[in-house]
């Protein structure tokens, strides 16, 4: 099933030369199911790309998905045509009125700033605020999560001695959690940051549970109130490229950045990619929208509202 996106998007032309089934918002409108309503707050400084990462995971379902996209009205990007967020995404005051079964925030270039001192701090923790009541599930990538933890259980970030850069092996600490539905006891994801979460903090929280951990990259998804929120610290969403292009970029403006860890065919930047990640990729997303948002939200939005946590699997019957 495809994905319902608005009209003219960028993505849809790049999605469909890949064989993915989108959506225009017009042919959506004649059929007669409810899709699963997401809503995307893109914090990312290149956002036509991260759109276009994130719904080539979303299309990867059975599901029918309509997407909005949320822009924050305190905060005007450098780098995407003005137009292009004025067609196609929303201010907070225009859906702070509605309720979504999923919400995905993105990460932000924003990491070595004390939260309160990044400008649209107070309305990205309003949206935070907001989805404890108005969403079935959220999904915070990378800044997103630790500014979420911070927010609602005063987790500290702490800068890391060098930044975590490439793609890292993973475990799994409880395999009968629906996340992993289909998993290896082993897996890749990709990371790009230069702070970090540390478990000890959050094993201070009964209401939080570590879910997965990397012997390199630490603590990489946790989960709240059973599934109402998971915290991921990596990215895998990106596309096979988004890592060297992070790369490139970063050598172009003269910085300090080492060679992606793990992602070059024999560690050369002259070679291509080894992508390592896109399965378990597609299955995070694919499990959070079955297991979280598709068997948890009811019918009716108006009563996303009335949710309690979502039952972890050991307590369901």
């Amino acid at each position: 099933m495809p994905v319902t996106l608005p009209d003219n998007l960028p993505a849809i032309e790049i999605l469909k030369k890949e064989n993915i089934f989108v959506m225009s918002q017009l042919r959506a409108k004649e059929q007669d199911i409810r899709p699963l309503k997401v809503l995307i707050l893109n914090l990312m400084p290149i956002k036509i790309a991260a759109e276009t990462d994130l719904v080539r995971l979303l299309s990867n379902s059975p599901l029918q998905i309509e997407v909005d996209f949320l822009k924050l009205s305190g905060h005007q990007s450098k780098n995407t045509p003005i137009e292009h967020m004025d067609a196609f995404y929303k201010e907070f005051h225009e859906v702070k009125d509605q309720n979504y079964d999923g919400l995905i925030v993105t990460g932000a270039p924003v990491e070595m700033m004390e939260y309160e001192e990044v400008s649209y701090w107070d309305e990205v923790a309003s949206v935070f605020d907001w989805a404890k009541v108005h969403v079935t599930s959220t999904f915070y990538i990378c800044w997103a999560a630790q500014a979420a933890l911070y927010r609602f259980y005063g987790v500290k970030k702490h800068l890391l001695p060098e930044k975590t850069f490439g793609v890292f092996k993973h475990t799994i600490n409880d395999r009968s959690f629906p996340l992993f539905r289909g998993f290896d006891d082993e897996f890749y994801a990709p990371h790009s940051r230069h702070t970090e979460v540390r478990k000890e903090d959050i094993e201070k929280h009964k209401d939080l549970k570590i879910l997965s951990e990397s012997d390199e990259a630490g603590v990489y998804i946790v989960v709240g109130r059973g599934g109402r929120e998971f915290y991921v610290t990596g990215h895998s969403e990106y596309s096979l490229y988004t890592l060297h292009n992070e790369y490139q970029r970063d050598k172009e403006k003269g910085a300090e950045i080492d060679i992606p860890k793990h992602y070059y065919r024999h560690d050369n930047p002259a070679e291509k990619p080894i992508s390592r990640w896109t399965g378990h990729g597609n299955l995070l997303f694919n499990n959070w929208m079955n297991y979280y948002l598709y068997q948890e939200t009811p019918y009716d939005l108006s009563q996303i509202e009335m949710l309690g946590n979502i039952q972890l699997p050991a307590e369901k019957e």
